[in-house]
């Protein structure tokens, strides 16, 4: 489910009229545009002489994020692109007048440095904060030179520590270059929440951080007491004392550190809602033909590394059906006279999502429809997303359901000894709210259909 840069283009429309165009790059390609990730990666006080230089800086750059789960295991769902936008001169402002400025600074001054996008050291008062104020050049240089881009992050040509976050982070080359990126497309990318404490304004519930401190409620109840995941206040007092973090040692909190096992589902759970595992397929098309048996259909699916933790499940007519994971062959006789559905759901059974009580369910459906004389008569894929919170509940559950083609669904809620205690239809794009508060305290099944097919089963624990 792509980003839209049509708002984006709406207000910068005047400046894309004066705005230049720039040499982009692909640095690494891993497939078409609109089934992958885009990361760009734009220069900042690299001269016209440097781009040299800044090629080999952006791509040790992104063989130090590919280097760390988990974006080592999805490195295949990304293109990385540069571009080169040249500045009159290198480095970046440094004028030397944040409160915290170091008595002997590593950074000498450096006033008034005509860089393109004006990045600045003593951002907001704080030495170490490189940031820029013309968020709106760097929007309108990406919309007019790489719309397509799902991240972009500014790499600037200064030796000296420094960087910042937002929606495009900023990073000199200098000490711990990729570790502040890393850190900080944790922010922009995933909406990760810095595991010291950040400050009352920006201290809110997000995926690694909130005030809950029930483990059986907590958003990360699913990893408590593994891999060092906990409930861990950010301090021992003030408002900080009522805040908690998943983890004492994660790169939410400490460069050179990994992520912890909350942070890396979370950044997954971004990479499987931008595009699905599901790369091509065959058939692609409908082919009104006469049958020629056996009938061969197969999927090519993005896999992850360094093990594939992609998989495929096969129905036939709603019954399961026995294929070579990605590879299903029919017989004349495995069909019926009538027209048969052949559905493959494609999920992602990594380690390091698929934990019992996981929020939420990514999945990618192809559909072939069948007539055993005539072929293949259509085709259809689609990408759905579940979640189901809170869980457990005690009264009531809400379940939102998103999908590409606008599909409903229906989720059957089956005890343990298998009678069904209720179903509900959801409708796309909406929270729908499942009355839970009659039924007996215990472990249930929750069952999602899409057009008679089993998409996914999920516990759901009454209390």
């Amino acid at each position: 489910m792509k980003r839209t840069l049509l708002l984006l283009l709406l207000i910068y429309n005047f400046q894309l009229a004066f705005s230049q165009s720039f040499e982009v790059q692909a640095i690494k390609t891993s497939g078409d545009n609109d089934k992958r990730i885009n990361l760009v990666i734009l220069s900042e006080g690299y001269q016209e002489s440097e781009m040299t230089k800044f090629h080999t800086d952006a791509t040790n750059l992104m063989n130090d994020m590919f280097s760390q789960e988990p974006f080592s295991n999805y490195e295949s769902y990304f293109n990385v692109y540069i571009i080169k936008v040249p500045s009159e001169e290198s480095g970046a402002t440094h004028p030397g007048t944040a409160s915290d400025e170091p008595t002997n600074p590593a950074v000498p001054t450096l006033l008034n440095v005509n860089n393109y996008f004006g990045t600045t050291y003593d951002g907001f008062n704080i030495h170490r904060l490189l940031y820029t104020e013309n968020v709106g050049l760097l929007n309108t240089v990406l919309a007019n030179n790489f719309p397509e881009f799902d991240q972009a992050l500014v790499l600037v040509n200064s030796p000296y520590y420094g960087g910042s976050g937002g929606d495009i982070p900023i990073a000199s080359t200098g000490t711990d270059a990729d570790e502040i990126v890393i850190h900080e497309i944790g922010h922009s990318f995933s909406d990760l929440k810095d595991e010291y404490y950040p400050g009352d304004i920006l201290a809110e519930e997000a995926i690694n951080m909130t005030q809950e401190t029930d483990p059986t409620l907590v958003r990360w109840k699913n990893w408590m007491g593994q891999n060092g995941i906990g409930i861990f206040p950010y301090a021992s007092t003030g408002t900080a004392a009522t805040w908690y973090r998943p983890h004492q040692a994660c790169k939410m909190r400490y460069l050179d550190y990994d992520f912890c096992s909350v942070c890396k589902e979370g950044i997954i759970e971004k990479i499987h809602s931008l595009v699905s595992s599901v790369d091509s397929y065959s058939p692609s098309e409908a082919t009104i033909s006469d049958a020629e048996f056996p009938l061969d259909f197969q999927l090519n699916v993005i896999e992850t590394l360094p093990t594939n933790t992609v998989e495929a499940m096969w129905t036939l007519n709603g019954n399961n059906f026995d294929a070579d994971n990605f590879i299903a062959t029919l017989e004349e006789s495995d069909l019926n006279e009538a027209v048969n559905t052949l559905t493959a759901v494609v999920h992602d059974n990594s380690p390091l999502i698929n934990v019992d009580n996981h929020e939420t369910i990514h999945v990618s459906t192809v559909t072939w429809t069948i007539d055993n004389t005539l072929g293949v008569q259509d085709v259809i894929a689609n990408d759905y997303s579940l979640t189901i919170y809170p869980n457990p509940s005690s009264t009531f559950v809400n379940i939102k359901l998103e999908n590409n083609l606008n599909k409903d669904m229906r989720v059957d809620i089956i005890s343990l000894d298998g009678k069904m205690v209720k179903s509900v239809s959801l409708q796309n794009n909406q929270d729908t709210q499942v009355d839970i508060s009659n039924l007996i305290e215990g472990v249930y099944i929750t069952n999602f259909y899409a057009e008679g097919i089993l998409i996914s089963s999920k516990k759901l624990i009454k209390n």
